[in-house]
């Protein structure tokens, strides 16, 4: 993972950001809301501090830093020590999995969502939320990940990027959302959350697992 020193130094500030900036808060989970699940054995993997987990009833969560994690538990989570690239858990477990601006901090995204696609069940859903490079968050993280204490030697993603990394650890059936936060609007716009990708920062990708064997 990258940058796992500064998470485990700065993990209440991480975590305060969300009561700073509760309206992107709010407008992230709505937009992640429109394309979970609301039934079945979900699993959030790069847990965090398990706000988004809690705020789903997500009851495990799979996190590197151990400070992230402590957080996460005071919250109900079972958290699990382990990273994305490596899941320790066995084949067909999970009826979902939601991961929440994990992509940028991973070591392959690759490796880690053919790992998802091995822990879902047969029509299990991923859910994949992330910060559009493009957009005006991601160029403004960009830009500052050299001196960022979250974002040092951070790679942000376009959705064709995510897209493409889904399809080869083979999912199918693409649905997206997207919110258009403060950062992407002008004066007198207001925030909202759309189907879609092009137009808001924080992008929301959503695909299902297909057992290959039981298509005729």
């Amino acid at each position: 993972m990258v940058n796992e020193k500064n998470f485990l130094e700065n993990a209440r500030a991480y975590d305060a950001w969300f009561d700073k900036h509760a309206l992107e808060f709010k407008l992230e989970l709505q937009a992640i809301r429109t394309l979970l699940p609301q039934t079945g054995n979900g699993i959030e993997i790069g847990v965090g501090t398990g706000r988004f987990a809690a705020a789903f009833d997500i009851k495990t969560g799979v996190e590197p830093v151990t400070a992230m994690g402590a957080i996460a538990t005071t919250r109900g989570i079972k958290v699990i020590t382990g990273k994305a690239e490596v899941l320790p858990f066995g084949n067909n477990k999970y009826d979902y999995a939601l991961m929440v601006t994990t992509d940028c901090f991973l070591d392959s995204m690759e490796t880690a969502h053919r790992e998802v696609f091995r822990i879902l069940k047969s029509g299990g859903c991923f859910i994949n939320a992330f910060i559009d490079r493009e957009s005006a968050l991601g160029k403004k993280y960009s830009g500052k990940k050299n001196v960022s204490k979250y974002y040092q030697g951070a790679k942000f993603h376009r959705p064709e990027e995510i897209y493409d990394s889904f399809k080869d650890a083979g999912f199918q059936n693409f649905e997206f959302s997207q919110a258009l936060l403060p950062a992407d609007l002008s004066p007198g716009e207001q925030p909202v959350v759309k189907k879609g990708y092009g137009e808001g920062s924080f992008v929301v990708i959503r695909a299902v697992k297909f057992d290959s064997r039981r298509l005729v």
